[in-house]
């Protein structure tokens, strides 16, 4: 059962150090660590995080073993981060033991700094992944016990000239619209975010788009209590970051 969420950036840069001497996205940082504190306060037997991952267009993917929560794919060496980058074990020890996505690894570092290193899960998926296929996935990974999730992911990338993308018009109405649905969350909010078109999302780089279906589909029908604790567009990039609590 789901008992709350944090919805989390995806940018490396929310680990001190991966900007190098710069301190950057300070706000954006203190909220998510606000927010996977208040979504473990109640001890959740299982938390999981859910992020955008790699090659996977046809389904997603539950990743196990140990991992080191190292940045080194996003070119970011070890000893310029200022949070260690420690080895933890994931729960499903048996399931893909390949290497997370940068998204997975910033979830998992904000939940060690807010104190939680045991009883972790972390799926993996994509914006070609279908909708039925993500909800489902919602409501499989919630189904055992008290359940807390961390959803990274972000907005579009494709705010101004110094976004990772080629600037798009059509990024800011949408993201302006996604950021009210995931505030709200009324049954409306998760209808028009469940009809979210995927291929426009992918277009505009929103790497949020999986990770909330798979949100979705673990609220299920029940009420949902959104609180947005921060939003700031960064580097060209619109992020955001909210804690939903299941009544």
């Amino acid at each position: 059962m789901l008992v709350a969420a944090a919805l989390v950036p995806d940018t490396a840069l929310l680990v001190p150090g991966a900007a190098g001497s710069a301190d950057v996205l300070d706000d954006l940082r203190a909220a998510a660590l606000d927010a996977v504190a208040e979504v473990l306060r109640g001890d959740p037997e299982t938390v999981v995080v859910v992020a955008p991952g790699r090659g996977h267009g046809h389904g997603h993917r539950m990743l196990g073993g140990s991992v080191r929560l190292s940045l080194a794919a996003a070119g970011i060496p070890d000893a310029l981060l200022r949070w260690p980058a420690a080895d933890i074990t994931l729960r499903d020890e048996d399931q893909d033991d390949a290497a997370p996505s940068v998204a997975s690894i910033v979830g998992l570092h904000l939940l060690v700094r807010a104190g939680r290193s045991t009883g972790l899960r972390v799926a993996e998926t994509s914006n070609a992944v279908r909708v039925g296929a993500l909800t489902a996935l919602g409501r499989e990974l919630v189904a055992d016990g008290p359940t807390a999730l961390v959803v990274v992911g972000s907005l579009s990338g494709r705010h101004g000239p110094d976004a990772p993308l080629a600037d798009d018009p059509r990024a800011l109405a949408l993201d302006a619209r996604l950021l009210a649905d995931l505030a709200e969350a009324t049954p409306a909010a998760r209808d028009r975010l469940s009809a979210t078109d995927p291929e426009l999302a992918d277009e505009l780089a929103v790497r949020g788009w999986a990770p909330w279906q798979v949100l979705l589909g673990a609220a299920g029908d029940r009420p949902v209590r959104a609180r947005l604790l921060g939003d700031e567009v960064a580097f060209g990039a619109q992020h955001g970051v909210l804690v939903w609590t299941l009544a």
